[in-house]
Protein backbone atom coordinates (compact mmCIF):
# COMPACT_ATOMS: atom_id res chain seq x y z
CA UNK A 1 0.00 0.00 0.00
CA UNK A 2 1.08 3.32 -1.01
CA UNK A 3 0.81 6.07 1.79
CA UNK A 4 0.18 9.32 0.40
CA UNK A 5 0.50 12.82 3.02
CA UNK A 6 -1.55 15.75 2.94
CA UNK A 7 -1.10 18.91 4.62
CA UNK A 8 -3.62 21.24 5.50
CA UNK A 9 -3.15 24.27 6.04
CA UNK A 10 -5.29 27.35 6.79
CA UNK A 11 -4.74 30.58 4.25
CA UNK A 12 -6.48 33.80 4.84
CA UNK A 13 -7.52 34.64 1.32
CA UNK A 14 -7.64 30.85 -1.25
CA UNK A 15 -7.74 33.06 -4.46
CA UNK A 16 -4.28 34.69 -3.68
CA UNK A 17 -3.05 31.70 -2.04
CA UNK A 18 -3.53 29.83 -5.56
CA UNK A 19 -2.57 32.14 -7.37
CA UNK A 20 0.98 32.59 -5.35
CA UNK A 21 1.54 28.64 -5.43
CA UNK A 22 0.35 28.48 -9.37
CA UNK A 23 3.38 30.90 -10.00
CA UNK A 24 5.36 28.42 -8.41
CA UNK A 25 4.44 25.75 -10.85
CA UNK A 26 2.19 23.95 -8.47
CA UNK A 27 -1.08 22.60 -10.06
CA UNK A 28 -4.94 21.90 -8.36
CA UNK A 29 -6.77 19.18 -8.60
CA UNK A 30 -10.45 20.94 -9.57
CA UNK A 31 -12.04 17.89 -8.22
CA UNK A 32 -11.40 19.03 -4.47
CA UNK A 33 -11.80 22.54 -5.35
CA UNK A 34 -14.47 24.65 -3.81
CA UNK A 35 -14.70 28.23 -2.70
CA UNK A 36 -13.19 26.65 1.21
CA UNK A 37 -10.33 24.78 -0.30
CA UNK A 38 -8.19 23.41 -2.87
CA UNK A 39 -6.02 20.24 -3.24
CA UNK A 40 -2.55 21.16 -4.45
CA UNK A 41 -0.59 18.98 -5.76
CA UNK A 42 2.99 18.30 -5.06
CA UNK A 43 3.70 15.14 -6.30
CA UNK A 44 1.90 11.69 -7.10
CA UNK A 45 1.56 10.95 -3.55
CA UNK A 46 2.09 14.23 -1.44
CA UNK A 47 -0.92 17.06 -1.59
CA UNK A 48 -1.56 20.64 0.86
CA UNK A 49 -4.84 21.09 0.92
CA UNK A 50 -4.89 24.89 1.07
CA UNK A 51 -7.92 25.90 3.46
CA UNK A 52 -9.87 28.88 4.26
CA UNK A 53 -9.34 29.64 7.70
CA UNK A 54 -13.00 29.42 8.53
CA UNK A 55 -13.50 25.79 6.56
CA UNK A 56 -9.58 24.61 8.67
CA UNK A 57 -11.70 25.23 11.84
CA UNK A 58 -13.88 22.60 11.28
CA UNK A 59 -11.09 20.36 11.13
CA UNK A 60 -9.79 21.18 15.26
CA UNK A 61 -10.73 22.89 18.54
CA UNK A 62 -7.28 24.58 18.86
CA UNK A 63 -6.47 28.44 17.69
CA UNK A 64 -5.09 29.11 14.92
CA UNK A 65 -1.63 29.68 14.40
CA UNK A 66 -0.26 33.23 14.21
CA UNK A 67 2.34 32.91 12.04
CA UNK A 68 3.46 36.00 12.09
CA UNK A 69 4.77 35.47 15.64
CA UNK A 70 5.26 31.32 15.93
CA UNK A 71 5.74 28.78 13.61
CA UNK A 72 3.45 25.90 13.34
CA UNK A 73 5.08 24.02 10.64
CA UNK A 74 7.83 23.83 8.58
CA UNK A 75 6.89 22.06 5.06
CA UNK A 76 10.38 21.00 3.40
CA UNK A 77 10.60 19.78 0.03
CA UNK A 78 13.65 18.25 -1.78
CA UNK A 79 14.35 19.77 -4.62
CA UNK A 80 16.39 18.43 -8.24
CA UNK A 81 19.21 20.78 -8.19
CA UNK A 82 20.88 24.37 -6.30
CA UNK A 83 19.40 26.20 -9.31
CA UNK A 84 16.01 24.68 -9.25
CA UNK A 85 15.78 25.94 -5.38
CA UNK A 86 17.38 29.55 -6.36
CA UNK A 87 14.25 30.11 -9.23
CA UNK A 88 11.77 28.77 -7.12
CA UNK A 89 12.65 31.35 -4.61
CA UNK A 90 12.99 34.05 -6.67
CA UNK A 91 9.10 33.30 -7.87
CA UNK A 92 8.22 33.05 -4.49
CA UNK A 93 9.34 36.45 -3.74
CA UNK A 94 8.56 38.25 -6.95
CA UNK A 95 4.51 36.43 -6.38
CA UNK A 96 4.74 38.34 -2.86
CA UNK A 97 6.41 35.99 -0.55
CA UNK A 98 9.31 36.59 1.89
CA UNK A 99 12.81 34.49 2.45
CA UNK A 100 13.53 34.56 6.20
CA UNK A 101 16.76 33.34 6.66
CA UNK A 102 20.38 32.84 3.81
CA UNK A 103 20.43 29.76 1.67
CA UNK A 104 22.67 27.16 3.40
CA UNK A 105 25.56 25.79 1.65
CA UNK A 106 26.71 22.54 3.40
CA UNK A 107 28.86 21.13 0.00
CA UNK A 108 26.71 17.71 -0.41
CA UNK A 109 23.93 19.36 0.42
CA UNK A 110 22.30 22.52 -0.29
CA UNK A 111 18.76 24.49 1.38
CA UNK A 112 16.98 27.74 1.58
CA UNK A 113 13.62 28.68 1.34
CA UNK A 114 10.27 31.12 1.71
CA UNK A 115 7.45 31.93 3.48
CA UNK A 116 4.28 32.00 1.55
CA UNK A 117 1.63 34.58 1.83
CA UNK A 118 0.14 33.67 4.69
CA UNK A 119 3.69 33.15 6.48
CA UNK A 120 4.28 29.33 6.15
CA UNK A 121 7.93 28.35 6.01
CA UNK A 122 8.54 26.28 3.08
CA UNK A 123 11.82 24.58 3.07
CA UNK A 124 13.39 23.56 -0.22
CA UNK A 125 16.34 20.77 -0.03
CA UNK A 126 18.91 19.44 -2.80
CA UNK A 127 21.18 16.91 -1.38
CA UNK A 128 24.00 15.09 -3.84
CA UNK A 129 23.21 11.61 -4.61
CA UNK A 130 26.79 10.49 -3.84
CA UNK A 131 25.75 11.61 -0.12
CA UNK A 132 23.02 9.33 -0.02
CA UNK A 133 24.74 6.11 -1.41
CA UNK A 134 26.52 3.56 1.05
CA UNK A 135 30.27 3.09 0.53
Amino acid sequence: MVTKIFVNLPVKNLDKSVTFFTSLGFSFNPQFTDETATCMIVSDDIFVMLLTEAKFKTFTPKEICDTRKYTEVLVCLSSESREDINETVRKAVAAGGTTYKEPEDHGFMYGHGFQDLDGHIWELVYMEASATTEA
